[in-house]
C-alpha cells in the first residue's frame, strides 16, 4: 500500500443513540486507573460511571469537591465500584493543575479531558489569558503534559479530548489568541478553544506514539448540561434556527453524550487508533460540515497542531 494513502475512516457498530453503558458492556477495566476532568456534572458523570462499571479505578478531577464526593457516592451505589476518588482541579488555575499532577502517584491508563467552559462573557485569568482558551486548552494541555510520565509508565494509555462541533466556528487565531486586539466574541473564543482540543490530539498522537499512548478527540453531541450556563434559552434557540437543519436537531441524554468519550477511552475497537476526531461513535467525515457533524480541515492541520504545541509550551514556560 502507498504510504501516503489516506487512512480508512473508522466506524463502529454503535451510533448516535448508543449509551456509555452499552459501549463498555463486556469490557473489563480491572486494574486500570482513569481520571475524568469535570467528572461531577453532565457527561463527565456518565463517563466516570461507565468506566467505574467496567472495573476501573476512577478519579473525579473537579473544582467542587463536595459535588464530587456526592457524585462519587452515587457512582459507587450504582456500579458497586468502591474505588471512585475525588481530587480538586481548577483548570483555569495553573497552580491547581500543578498541584494535581504533583499529588498523582503511580501509573495512569485513561485521561479524559472532559471539563470546559462555553461561551462565557469576556473573562481573563490572572495571567491575562482569555478564560475559555485558558481552561479548555491550556489547563488540559498542562495536565496531560504533567501526567505524561504516568501515562507512559505501563504503555497502552489513552487520552481523550472532548471537543465540539463549535470548532467549525474558528481555527486558532495565533496572531491574537486572547482577544487583546480584536473584539471579544464568546462563540469565536469557544470555537478556537475547541479547535485547540483537536489539534492537541493530532500533535500528541505523534509525539507520544513511541510511549504507547493514543490520543483522540471527539464531539459528544448536543446535550443540555451545566456547560450551557452562560447561554440563554433564547440564544440556544437562535443558534439552532441559524444552523443547517437546526430545527431537526435532537438533544442527547447525558448517557448518550458520554458514549463517544467512553468508546475512545475504553473500547477494544479503538486499540492503536490515534490522532483522529470522532462523533456519534464513528470517525467524523473530514470537511463535510453541518450543525453538529464533520471535522474542519483547520482542526486536523498538522502544521497548526505543531505550532499550537510550541505556543502552549512557551506560554506555560513564560508563566513559570
Amino acid at each position: 500500500m502507498n504510504a501516503s494513502a489516506p487512512t480508512p475512516r473508522l466506524t463502529t457498530p454503535f451510533g448516535a443513540e448508543t449509551t456509555a453503558a452499552e459501549v463498555v458492556s463486556g469490557v473489563d477495566l480491572t486494574g486500570r486507573r482513569a481520571v475524568v476532568t469535570g467528572g461531577a456534572s453532565g457527561i463527565g458523570v456518565e463517563t466516570a460511571r461507565a468506566l467505574a462499571s467496567a472495573g476501573a479505578q476512577v478519579t473525579l478531577a473537579v473544582r467542587d469537591v463536595d459535588a464530587g464526593a456526592r457524585t462519587s457516592q452515587h457512582i459507587t451505589a450504582t456500579t458497586g465500584n468502591e474505588d471512585v476518588r475525588v481530587a480538586h482541579l481548577d483548570l483555569a488555575d495553573q497552580d491547581s493543575v500543578a498541584a494535581f499532577v504533583s499529588a498523582w502517584d503511580g501509573p495512569l491508563h485513561i485521561l479524559v479531558n472532559n471539563a470546559g467552559v462555553m461561551a462565557s462573557p469576556e473573562l481573563r485569568t490572572p495571567e491575562g489569558w482569555e478564560l475559555q482558551f485558558a481552561t479548555n486548552h491550556f489547563g488540559h494541555f498542562a495536565l496531560a503534559l504533567g501526567l505524561h510520565p504516568a501515562l507512559a509508565r505501563d504503555g497502552g494509555a489513552r487520552v481523550v479530548a472532548v471537543s465540539s462541533s463549535a470548532h467549525h466556528r474558528s481555527g486558532v487565531v495565533f496572531e491574537d489568541i486572547h482577544f487583546r486586539r480584536r473584539a471579544y466574541e464568546p462563540w469565536s473564543a469557544y470555537g478556537q478553544s475547541k479547535t485547540a482540543n483537536v489539534l492537541f490530539a493530532v500533535e500528541a498522537a505523534k509525539r507520544w506514539a513511541a510511549d504507547g499512548i493514543t490520543v483522540n478527540a471527539l464531539m459528544p453531541g448536543g446535550i443540555r448540561t451545566n456547560l450551557q450556563r452562560h447561554v440563554s434559552d433564547e440564544e440556544l434557540a437562535r443558534l439552532r434556527a441559524q444552523a443547517p437543519g437546526g430545527a431537526e436537531l435532537k438533544w442527547k441524554t447525558p448517557e448518550q453524550g458520554a458514549a463517544t468519550s467512553v468508546l475512545l477511552a475504553a473500547s477494544p475497537l479503538l486499540e492503536g487508533v490515534s490522532g483522529r476526531y470522532f462523533e456519534d461513535c464513528d470517525e467524523a467525515v473530514r470537511g463535510r460540515l453541518s450543525a453538529r457533524t464533520g471535522v474542519a480541515d483547520h482542526a486536523l492541520d498538522p502544521e497548526a497542531a505543531a505550532l499550537l504545541w510550541q505556543v502552549s509550551q512557551d506560554t506555560l514556560a513564560a508563566k513559570g
